[in-house]
């Protein structure tokens, strides 16, 4: 028996879920493609103001002010997350963090 909590897919193979445990939004480019694979609404689209302070974010390139994307993602309901790693497959920055549950 697993230490992690565990599903059965429709064809009777187990695997583990995987939830959301952060999101790096100093690498987020706010595409939006997390929020819209997302079936629990794990996910809200907030400005970069939001989500830090402008000034403290660090620019290597120089190009903050005049970045277009002023939107990144932040996680608005990670207990909803059902473990299924949609967010994390089709995010082109790999700004996700996942972890197993402990079984209880």
């Amino acid at each position: 028996m697993s230490d992690f909590v565990t599903g059965v897919t429709f064809g009777g193979t187990e695997w583990t879920p995987a939830y959301v445990t952060d999101l790096n939004q100093r690498t987020c480019i706010g595409c939006g493609r997390c929020f819209k694979v997302c079936p629990r609404d794990v996910f809200d689209l907030i400005d970069k103001d939001e989500a830090f302070d402008a000034e403290e974010f660090d620019d290597d390139y120089g190009d903050f002010e005049d970045d277009d994307n002023t939107m990144v993602m932040s996680l608005k309901n990670a207990a909803d997350c059902i473990g299924c790693e949609a967010c994390s497959k089709v995010c082109p920055k790999d700004c996700f963090t996942h972890e197993h549950k402990a079984a209880a």
